[in-house]
């Protein structure tokens, strides 16, 4: 009798993780799904300040940095190759709206080649990125 009651103690004392391990597989899936990435493209620049500053998604963006470069897609890229480039990113997604990040030093005469390139490229929607005033 001794040998069957120890029996019981040991199974009554197993806990079933199962359960347990589907729900965290159930909630890591949950969150890669709704988790929302950053792009960025490649480059840090210093954005200038604008009041009305404001997020856009689904955007191809393409920095213009002080020294004249152009990043897009974390590469740097030769400023002549730029609609090539976007008309390719503009095939993946269509609906997509350029964003130019220019460095506040940047050459104006750089960023009016890129936006006009991306509008040669076919994009209707090119917006200049700023960042929110600090406080």
């Amino acid at each position: 009798m001794a040998g069957r009651h120890q029996l019981q103690q040991k199974t009554a004392a197993e806990v079933n993780l199962t359960p347990m391990i589907d729900m965290v597989f159930i909630l890591l899936i949950f969150f890669i799904v709704s988790t929302t990435f950053v792009k960025e493209t490649g480059v840090d620049v210093e954005r200038p300040e604008a009041k009305t500053a404001v997020t856009q998604k689904n955007s191809i963006l393409i920095s213009v940095t002080e020294d004249g470069e152009v990043w897009i897609d974390n590469r740097q890229v030769d400023i002549r190759s730029i609609r090539a480039h976007v008309e390719r990113l503009l095939a993946e997604s269509p609906e997509s709206a350029v964003v130019v990040i220019a460095d506040k030093a940047a050459h104006t005469g750089d960023v009016v080649v890129v936006m006009d390139q991306a509008r040669l490229a076919g994009v209707s929607h090119i917006a200049l990125a700023a960042q929110p005033p600090s406080r």
